[in-house]
């Protein structure tokens, strides 16, 4: 694994003050050159005051706060915008998600064979017990989105979705809310992006611990799949293959205070 690639973890983060310390810590324990570039999308509890301390300890490197909540596609792509590192993740603040798999994930992009590497939590990986209809209903978007935009996935609604930062940042990206999958995965295929998909682990919360998103989010899902692979974007952007294995490090003026967006 080249020792230069920086990973920018981007968390977008909405009532998290329970769990996001703990998510940020997991990410810290990972034996990788990471960025962790944090938004607190207007939480109304103590997510904000929570992600300024980390800050101020230096286990964030930048820290965003939205006004207002807009949604998790929107701050991140606020995240993105902010990011400085080679190849890009997002990384749940709900602790569903390991972070000890971004090494394997990195993998592929690393040795130059992908662009874009799902993280399948239907590829054999541990994985809790939880919602059989919310198993299928993930199946059935996937197998949608496959219609469309004739890649093979078996679990298009990951949250880990690894991409390099050149392509990541020149997809148009423009959901606000859990659309933000299915675009980006109809962005990648019509950039055709190298897509690999690899197995992970995945503790899924039940609705008590936290989990937000709900059967509305699921059909408005389908209507994503089908809007952004039948409408895109005009022009389709290009973008460079060669991964830059040497950035600047990033010093303590650089970093900045956090900003508010």
């Amino acid at each position: 694994m080249p020792e230069s690639i920086r990973l920018s973890v981007l968390i977008a983060a909405y009532n998290e003050d329970r769990t996001i310390a703990a998510a940020v810590e997991r990410v810290r324990t990972v034996l990788l050159d990471i960025e962790i570039v944090a938004v607190n999308d207007g939480s109304s509890d103590r997510t904000g005051a929570v992600i300024d301390r980390l800050r101020a300890e230096g286990k964030i490197d930048i820290a965003l706060h939205h006004a207002k909540n807009r949604g998790k596609g929107a701050a991140l792509r606020t995240a993105i915008q902010a990011a400085s590192g080679d190849v890009m993740v997002v990384q749940d603040a709900d602790l569903e998600y390991d972070p000890q798999e971004f090494v394997r994930l990195l993998q592929p992009i690393a040795r130059g064979q992908a662009d874009a590497v799902f993280g399948s939590r239907f590829l054999g990986g541990d994985h809790r017990v939880l919602y059989f209809w919310h198993s299928v209903g993930n199946r059935l978007l996937t197998l949608l989105s496959n219609m469309f935009s004739n890649l093979n996935l078996t679990d298009m609604e990951t949250g880990y979705k690894m991409v390099r930062a050149p392509l990541l940042k020149t997809l148009i990206l423009t959901s606000d809310r859990f659309g933000f999958e299915p675009e980006m995965t109809a962005r990648l295929a019509q950039a055709r992006a190298r897509v690999w998909e690899i197995g992970i682990s995945y503790s899924g919360r039940t609705y008590a611990e936290g989990k937000k998103i709900g059967w509305r989010d699921g059909a408005a899902a389908v209507w994503h799949v089908v809007r952004f692979n039948l409408f895109p974007p005009t022009p389709v952007r290009s973008f460079e293959r060669e991964l830059v294995v040497a950035p600047k490090p990033i010093t303590d003026g650089q970093r900045g205070e956090p900003e508010r967006v």
